[in-house]
């Protein structure tokens, strides 16, 4: 009589809190991946940017188109580090909620508290000249840019700091404030190095969408008087789409533990 082996019972699978370590664990990695390559959140700390932004809106910003070689373009608003001498020392917040911030920042679910970064829209580009008389519109190469979808409402566009002409260096960037008369850009920094332009290595990323408060949810596209070409990143909270991405990881491998299958093999072969 041949030997019949006894079927291994099912495996037990584990309660969903003993799985929930490892569901954060995934979702943490996640975020860290998507900070680092795709997405960042940043505080809008002024009202340099009024009326595309206001002062307390977070926005998200797309990390990856550069990483495929694509330039800031004319028209796109950027996330860029302090050239250096832009921006004075913050002071360092203290306590339980600044080191929350710090943990939370750290995985791109908040920002951070202590970045040295500015954010403006980008007017010239390396190669161009860029200038702008007192009564006149801002001139790039010799054409006036119409500015009015994104000027703050009565302000003029250099009246309280005429500049210019002046020509971008290869690599670099003319930036400028949509609320004009209340943005140190590039304008109030000719005395620096390369006139006030900031190197495109230091652009960390383009804002693309306005997150929070949602009342105020919607996308930073380019003014098409500025004829930028420049493509659009999927949007997402990197702590949403972490966490999005982590729940069917863990749910496909209690199902293959509860099938009795060891949870991160590959299939049944031949």
């Amino acid at each position: 009589m041949p030997f019949l082996a006894r079927p291994k019972a099912p495996r037990k699978q584990r309660s969903f809190w003993k799985e929930l370590p490892i569901l954060i664990g995934i979702a943490v990695v996640l975020a860290l991946v998507i900070k680092t390559f795709l997405l960042q959140a940043f505080s809008i700390p002024s009202d340099s940017m009024q009326n595309t932004l206001q002062r307390g809106d977070r926005v998200l910003v797309d990390k990856l188109t550069p990483w495929f070689g694509n330039k800031p373009e004319r028209g796109e608003v950027v996330v860029f580090h302090d050239p250096g001498g832009w921006l004075g020392e913050a002071p360092r917040s203290e306590g339980f909620g600044a080191r929350v911030q710090d943990v939370l920042s750290g995985i791109g679910l908040m920002p951070s508290a202590e970045d040295q970064d500015l954010i403006k829209r980008v007017i010239a580009v390396g190669g161009d000249t860029v200038e702008c008389h007192k009564g006149g519109s801002v001139l790039v190469n010799g054409e006036a840019v119409d500015e009015s979808d994104y000027l703050y409402p009565g302000n003029t566009p250099c009246d309280d700091r005429p500049f210019g002409p002046i020509e971008v260096p290869e690599g670099r960037l003319w930036v400028m404030g949509d609320h004009r008369q209340d943005s140190l850009d590039s304008r109030y920094h000719q005395n620096l190095a390369f006139q006030g332009t900031v190197s495109e290595d230091d652009v960390v990323g383009r804002a693309v969408v306005i997150a929070w408060p949602v009342s105020r949810w919607g996308t930073l596209p380019v003014p098409g008087s500025l004829d930028a070409l420049a493509g659009q990143a999927a949007v997402g909270a990197p702590g949403a789409v972490a966490l999005a991405g982590a729940v069917p990881l863990v749910l496909w491998r209690r199902r293959r533990a509860a099938a009795g299958q060891p949870a991160w093999t590959r299939g049944p072969v031949g």
